[in-house]
């Protein structure tokens, strides 16, 4: 009976997680219906509701959410400790989880990490690319990474690359029928590229600042993106301003094909970090991983 209620509250668990039965059920190897009926046998045992069911979605009540709340980080350090039983073994082995944006990824992750990966085959890298503000305990991700002044302060932080600066570009073509702006508020009398931001849902403000004068201007143009990439392509099309980190369009800049304006305007600010919770025990292969990305560390 014992192990029948585990697999029933895992079950749930990962039901909850999920919100969706037909993603749990892949999840766990086992068919919807056998999901259902085990959900159902743990709800009958406990005599109350601990998931609303519609057409479209499955969502937990209140005493699911106690549920969850309760157990789920439990069943995860289960999870984190029979991981780290792989450290016995010759070669370290597990998936290691990360969120993260799709320029730092290229950037900083892949080229630090690939040593990791050819040194040792039997570790995985889950890498899901998401500029919203992921809960990397409730979502199960090993850490994200994030620009170090947005972290939670609970969580731990470990710089993995060098401070930041923002960029104003556009094309030579862009700048030969737009006269180049020469202080921020310029900008509202141009083309500009905007990016919507994924957890607020609005537009990002630009931020500029000299000399200890900040100054926040709201932009307007043709074309609204909620990645970097296309942003950057947009701008070399000559299709508007593009506001950006630096490194990300240096080549470009180099190369003369993107053209910077506003410098003076533009300061350093910190820059990714890495970050994971704090009571989070780490396996073998996250510390391999750790280190690799560490600045100064066997990756760097």
């Amino acid at each position: 009976m014992v192990r029948r209620n585990l697999n029933d509250l895992v079950s749930f668990v990962t039901v909850a997680r999920e919100g969706s039965f037909t993603r749990a059920a892949a999840l766990l190897g086992v068919t919807q219906s056998a999901l259902s009926q085990a959900i159902s046998g743990l709800e009958a045992r406990l005599q109350i509701r601990l998931l609303t069911r519609t057409t479209r979605s499955v969502s937990a009540t209140p005493a699911g959410e106690r549920l969850l709340l309760a157990i789920g980080h439990r069943f995860d350090e289960i999870e984190a400790e029979l991981d780290e039983l792989t450290a016995l073994r010759d070669k370290p082995a597990g998936t290691v989880r990360i969120t993260c944006g799709d320029h730092v990824l290229h950037a900083i992750l892949l080229p630090r990490l690939e040593p990791v990966l050819r040194e040792y085959p039997d570790i995985k890298l889950e890498f899901d690319v998401n500029y919203g503000f992921r809960d990397i305990v409730a979502d199960r991700y090993d850490a994200g990474v994030r620009l170090g002044n947005t972290i939670d302060k609970d969580m731990i932080a470990m710089p993995i690359g060098p401070p930041l600066r923002l960029a104003v570009v556009a094309s030579p073509d862009y700048f030969a029928a737009h006269p180049p702006p020469r202080k921020p508020q310029d900008l509202m009398a141009h083309r500009c590229i905007n990016q919507r931001m994924q957890t607020s849902g609005g537009l990002y403000v630009w931020n500029f600042e000299r000399r200890g004068k900040q100054v926040n201007v709201r932009v307007d143009g043709p074309l609204i993106f909620n990645t970097t990439q296309p942003q950057v392509d947009a701008a070399l099309a000559g299709l508007g301003i593009a506001l950006l980190p630096e490194d990300e369009l240096m080549p470009h800049i180099e190369s003369g094909r993107l053209v910077s304006v506003l410098r003076d305007w533009c300061p350093t600010f910190t820059g990714y970090h890495l970050y994971y919770p704090s009571r989070r025990q780490p396996s073998t292969a996250f510390s391999l991983v750790l280190n690799a990305l560490r600045i100064g560390g066997a990756g760097a």
